[in-house]
């Protein structure tokens, strides 16, 4: 197929349309690494909460009875 004549410059096009693309902002890292130290920090914390807590000693109501 045949391409129909056109007086514009195709440089001229491109660079417009360069000219007219909004420019790409970098990404930043800050939140990301933030939220993984906050997450990391919970799960040390409860981590240590589990180790340090003493075990949950529990006795059947009827258990209880029978001893006494």
């Amino acid at each position: 197929m045949a391409t129909p004549f056109s007086a514009l410059d195709p440089d001229a096009v491109a660079r417009a349309r360069s000219l007219l693309e909004r420019p790409k902002r970098p990404e930043r890292m800050w939140p990301v690494l933030a939220a993984a130290g906050v997450l990391a920090l919970s799960a040390l914390a409860f981590a240590t909460a589990m180790i340090m807590v003493p075990p949950l000693v529990s006795e059947h109501p009827a258990q209880a009875r029978d001893v006494g």
